[in-house]
C-alpha cells in the first residue's frame, strides 16, 4: 500500500520560512517523479513544484520560483519543499504527489498516481 505522509505545516508570518517534507512508503521511491500541489480556499488545486526521479531536474510554478526549493533524498524516501519569503497568498493546503516514471517532471494532477493527505500552511500578513 502506497503512502505519502506530509509533515505538519503551520502558521508563519509573511517573509518567514517553512520546510515541508513528504515521506513515501510502499513504492520504489527512486523510480518516481515527486510533485507538490496546493489548494487555497475557494480555488482549484494548482501545481507548485516537481522534481525528477534523480533529483537532477526541478520545475517550479512562476509564483514560487526563486522562493521555494524542492529536493529529495532517495535513501530516505523523502522529498523536501523549502519555502522562503512566504507571502499571504501562499496560504493553502499543500499536497505531495508521486508519479512512476523517469520523466523530468509532470505538471498536471492527472499525471500523478499517488497523493498525500495534505498539510495546512498559513501565512499571516
Amino acid at each position: 500500500q502506497v503512502q505519502l505522509v506530509e509533515s505538519e505545516g503551520g502558521l508563519v508570518q509573511a517573509g518567514g520560512s517553512l520546510r515541508l517534507s513528504c515521506a513515501a512508503s510502499g513504492l520504489t521511491f527512486s523510480r518516481n517523479v515527486m510533485g507538490w500541489f496546493r489548494q487555497a480556499p475557494g480555488k482549484e488545486r494548482e501545481f507548485v513544484a516537481a522534481i525528477s526521479w534523480s533529483g537532477t531536474n526541478t520545475y517550479y510554478a512562476a509564483s514560487v520560483k526563486g522562493r521555494f526549493t524542492l529536493s529529495r533524498d532517495n535513501a530516505k524516501n523523502t522529498v523536501y519543499l523549502q519555502m522562503n519569503s512566504l507571502k499571504p497568498e501562499d496560504t493553502a493546503v499543500y499536497y505531495c504527489a508521486a508519479r512512476e516514471g523517469f520523466g523530468s517532471y509532470y505538471l498536471r494532477e492527472y499525471e500523478y498516481n499517488y497523493w498525500g493527505q495534505g498539510t495546512q500552511v498559513t501565512v499571516s500578513s
